[in-house]
């Protein structure tokens, strides 16, 4: 198969950046068009100077003649902003967004969350909410793949196997997650000016953080039943990478011997999901620069209790990593073309 086209909207946040790298070594991609709305004229290299070796296209406005030769469209764009880009795709084009615009599958629920009214309602019902070790053989033919949240990527991959499989309450889970500043965009700087951003450590959004949405929906959705659980997000003085603590209660007879167990045999043929060993202690420094996930089953002072660690780099696995594999997935692309190693 020759080389597919693909554009990148918002291609100078950090995600779109970090996108562009991976594009950009990927031997089955061609980037024809980078577009963004106030860096027209300049080169991606501006914002990495990592990105000067490759013959990339400068900036440039999106429009819609752009799709007429482009067979993947990536948006890394503010809430609201694909929902438009979407009600103007062409048969031949397949969109991988990055925002929520296509997370949840009711529209009511994310005007309740993101106070945006929906634009393109029609279209939600040819998206996917595309975890790729959870729903890989579903992507394919989708034309909208939409790429979960960072937190939600590190808590439901280590939590929907033992919820689907009945080994652990539904009820009272508690996730504790830190991020580094990299999550809340280029503009975080502004937003905690006031704040001691770089040396010191932040919650924020308890109780009404929007991935609070996607979380409950996927637990629901893939255990057909509700689930009950509280989540506190902290913004945390470090560029990247997101570390998720999650207290569980175990059903009766099961021991932490056996959640190990069965997370290993769920994701044995995953390339990116690695089980630890037992009671490993887990660094956010394991995965950076990387499309990994590790998680880590600890044993806890109450034995019908466990706690599990969960990492991965908010930037790529919870980013531009896994929409390539969702890319490489949908175009038939080994799964871990592109994503090998540091990154």
């Amino acid at each position: 198969m020759s080389k597919i086209n693909v554009l990148i909207a918002g291609s100078t946040g950090y995600i779109g950046v970090q996108l562009t790298k991976i594009l950009a070594n990927h031997k089955k991609v061609n980037i024809k068009y980078l577009c963004g709305n106030t860096s027209i004229g300049k080169k991606i290299s501006y914002y990495d100077k990592n990105l000067a070796k490759y013959k990339l296209p400068k900036i440039i406005k999106f429009n819609k003649k752009l799709l007429l030769n482009i067979d993947v469209v990536f948006t890394a764009l503010p809430n609201g902003e694909s929902q438009k880009i979407s009600n103007l795709l062409l048969k031949n084009n397949t969109l991988i967004d990055l925002s929520a615009d296509f997370r949840l599958k009711k529209a009511s629920d994310f005007l309740k969350w993101y106070k945006i009214k929906h634009n393109a309602k029609n279209m939600i019902k040819n998206s996917i909410y595309a975890l790729p070790e959870i729903k890989r053989n579903k992507i394919k033919n989708k034309k909208i793949i939409s790429c979960p949240g960072c937190y939600p990527t590190s808590i439901l991959l280590p939590l929907i196997p033992l919820l689907k499989k009945k080994l652990i309450s539904n009820n009272n889970i508690i996730i504790d997650s830190k991020s580094g500043y990299s999550g809340a965009g280029r503009n975080v700087h502004k937003k905690y000016k006031n704040k001691n951003l770089y040396e010191s450590l932040s919650a924020y959004g308890i109780a009404i953080h929007r991935h609070n949405s996607e979380i409950q929906q996927e637990l629901d959705s893939n255990t057909n039943k509700k689930n009950s659980f509280q989540f506190t997000p902290h913004l945390t003085p470090m560029f990247r990478g997101i570390l998720s603590t999650i207290y569980i209660d175990l059903k009766k007879g099961i021991t932490k011997n056996r959640i190990n167990s069965v997370l290993k045999n769920y994701y044995k043929k995953d390339k990116f999901v690695n089980v630890a060993k037992l009671d490993t202690l887990l660094s956010t420094n394991d995965v950076i620069n990387t499309n990994n996930c590790i998680i880590s089953v600890c044993g806890s002072k109450s034995k019908d209790k466990l706690i599990i660690l969960s990492i991965i780099d908010n930037l790529i696995k919870g980013g531009s990593g896994q929409a390539v594999q969702n890319m490489n997935i949908a175009f038939n692309f080994k799964q871990n073309e592109g994503l090998n190693g540091k990154i």
